[in-house]
């Protein structure tokens, strides 16, 4: 079911993660939770940092949620993402593609993430998801948490001495939440239609849907019930069924 963490993207797995850890340790060891002069002027609501206080249930909260986060991004990184064992047959299940960056044939290919180092097909697709949304929370809030931290100074020399950690960490975090929620977005557009991003972009190569129309998607079975099957239904589909139904639902 899961892949040797030490095989192929180790690397690309590890960077990820000290990452991760590098940016929450920078977070917590800045003073993020510091009043400046330009935020509560009359009344400082943060006068010390939550953990001084003894107020630790966001910052345990926060590193809690970094660990499921790394824990998801794990999970998807290695587990099977659907591969077909081959069989000695040369007929494959409809919306599987070989990918030639795993060198396995995978059901209901969505695409090849450098980022996990894995394929996302039929079995990590939703944990796949799931993550983004964590991985978005996340940085969000890491992001907020960036912003009240940054400090006056009399000249830009000083401010950029003084907050420089925290803009190079903030900018990193900024395009990182870009990407992120580019990505969600544009998951949860294809799964309420249905389709992937293999079938998405190349729909005009695909034997099974040449013959479709620009906007016809034999699949798709209104974004309701098509967000309902792919993250609650755990059992596996036989796509030729829904493709070759005739006014009748086989699932």
């Amino acid at each position: 079911m899961f892949k040797n963490v030490f095989g192929s993207g180790f690397i690309v797995r590890t960077a990820h993660v000290i990452l991760t850890w590098v940016i929450t340790l920078i977070l917590f060891l800045h003073d993020t939770g510091k009043c400046t002069e330009f935020k509560f002027i009359f009344r400082c609501q943060y006068p010390l940092k939550q953990e001084e206080r003894g107020e630790l249930i966001q910052p345990v909260l926060f590193v809690l949620l970094v660990l499921v986060s790394v824990l998801l991004y794990f999970a998807v990184s290695l587990m099977d993402p659907g591969f077909v064992l081959s069989d000695g047959s040369d007929l494959q299940p409809m919306r599987s593609k070989h990918c030639q960056t795993c060198q396995h044939c995978v059901r209901r290919y969505d695409h090849h993430c450098p980022w996990i180092e894995n394929c996302v097909g039929e079995r990590n697709h939703r944990w796949f998801v799931l993550y983004l949304a964590v991985q978005l929370l996340v940085l969000l809030w890491g992001l907020h948490m960036a912003w009240s931290g940054f400090t006056t100074a009399p000249t830009w020399q000083l401010w950029l001495r003084g907050n420089g950690v925290l803009l190079g960490t903030v900018a990193v975090v900024a395009v990182l939440s870009l990407t992120v929620l580019l990505l969600l977005g544009s998951h949860l557009y294809l799964v309420s239609l249905n389709t992937t991003t293999w079938e998405f972009m190349s729909r005009h190569r695909i034997s099974y849907l040449k013959h479709c129309g620009s906007e016809e998607n034999p699949f798709d079975r209104g974004a309701l019930r098509n967000l309902w099957g792919f993250f609650c239904n755990w059992g596996a589909i036989v796509w030729e069924q829904v493709y070759f139904r005739e006014g009748n639902d086989p699932i």
